[in-house]
């Protein structure tokens, strides 16, 4: 299946495309990882009816969600909330834009350390590296400072993570190496194989933590208090590991709220679709081990509904009765 990218001209512009009904423009983060859901909820209007377009690749989130508040785009399956609600209200909030359902529950994400060095220093808190010899440990690039494999600038966790450097004190002794993350992971990844300090941020579901397996390989840093940019709240105490700084995330499809208006068996679909976060990170596993093209990933998102085929065929029951 071909993937469209988006101008970015276009989006800035924000020419408002009539809402048809019974046709639907997806949006797409460009992220391989992201791809799955959006094809398993285009799978589900294409039983309703509808004339699906090719998921629209647009890699920056804001600028995603203007082209879905401007019409240019109709919707995108996995916006994350509470960290993406500064995108979400920016991008003209709740007069242009609906959140709908919710795809996965129960996302987490924070900041990990080798086991091997966790267990030697007896580091347990992102605090902790207020600490300038125990940041030097995790030290890569000679400046003294901690270097932490960060978020992909756009992704919304960069501004909660720069935001807690500076909450927690860690300025002088932490920074944040940024770009691609799936570019720089794998460093991080054989960092720790080879016994090196390693710190790194993360989020679930991925399959990063089937690789570095918390517990095994590695372990969540907890925080002593929780302090979020952009106003975000929620629990950020996860049982079993502990404060981790971030709230727990919901995903949920956000749609044009003009277009969600003409399409009630849309609404209803995307009030009803879920896919346990399991499933999702058993998908991501399989994009690691190597089956990333489209027409792979689409075919994980056909046998995923196989194999909740009568759980699926009421979704689309009910959607269909929708008025």
């Amino acid at each position: 299946m071909k993937l469209q990218s988006v101008l970015v001209a276009l989006v800035l512009v924000g020419f408002a495309a009539p809402a048809f009904a019974d046709q639907a423009k997806p949006a797409w983060d460009g992220v391989p990882e992201g791809l799955f859901q959006n094809y398993v909820v285009d799978q589900g209007l294409k039983e309703l009816g509808y004339d699906i377009a090719d998921p629209t690749a647009v890699p920056a989130l804001p600028l995603l969600l203007t082209a879905v508040a401007n019409g240019d785009l109709d919707f995108y399956p996995i916006l994350w909330v509470p960290l993406h609600n500064a995108f979400f209200k920016q991008a003209g909030g709740d007069e242009k834009l609906v959140r709908v359902g919710t795809i996965t529950k129960n996302s987490i994400q924070g900041y990990l350390i080798d086991k091997k060095t966790a267990d030697q220093t007896s580091i347990r808190f992102l605090e902790d590296l207020k600490d300038p010899e125990k940041a030097k440990l995790f030290d890569i690039d000679g400046n003294g400072k901690a270097d932490l494999y960060g978020c992909e600038p756009g992704w919304g966790c960069e501004r909660v993570i720069e935001h807690q450097l500076d909450a927690y004190g860690l300025r002088d002794t932490v920074e944040q190496k940024q770009g691609g993350y799936f570019i720089i992971i794998p460093d991080a990844i054989e960092r720790i194989k080879a016994g090196k300090p390693t710190l790194y941020y993360t989020f679930t579901p991925l399959w990063l933590s089937s690789i570095l397996r918390p517990s095994k390989e590695v372990v969540w840093l907890n925080v002593k208090k929780t302090s979020l940019p952009d106003g975000q709240a929620g629990n950020t105490v996860v049982e079993g590991i502990g404060n981790l700084g971030f709230p727990v995330n919901d995903q949920k499809i956000v749609a044009n709220k003009v277009w969600l208006g003409a399409n009630p068996k849309a609404k209803k679909f995307f009030e009803l679709v879920q896919i346990p976060i399991e499933d999702v990170n058993a998908e991501n596993n399989l994009i690691f081990s190597g089956e990333k093209s489209n027409e792979q990933i689409m075919k994980h998102a056909t046998d995923w509904i196989a194999a909740h085929q009568t759980e699926w065929d009421q979704w689309i029951a009910e959607a269909t009765a929708a008025k």
